[in-house]
């Protein structure tokens, strides 16, 4: 993440999210979010704020994350 936060080809371990969480808001600037799939469970989201450079963590846990369960 840290060399490349937009991989050019997405895989299932680091992806971008979709659907309403494809984008979040930090600061007032919207920026795309994505996940990174640390072990089998654990993950972690992230903003990619291309005008600052900066990636900001929006979640990390140790399970998967509820808001991405389909009803």
């Amino acid at each position: 993440m840290r060399t490349d936060p937009r991989p050019i080809a997405e895989t299932s371990r680091h992806h971008r999210l979709k659907g309403s969480l494809a984008h979040g808001t930090h600061r007032g600037q919207t920026c795309e979010q994505w996940q990174l799939e640390v072990t089998s469970g654990g993950r972690f989201w992230y903003l990619l704020d291309t005008a600052r450079e900066t990636c900001w963590i929006t979640f990390a846990g140790t399970g998967h994350p509820r808001a991405t369960d389909r009803r």
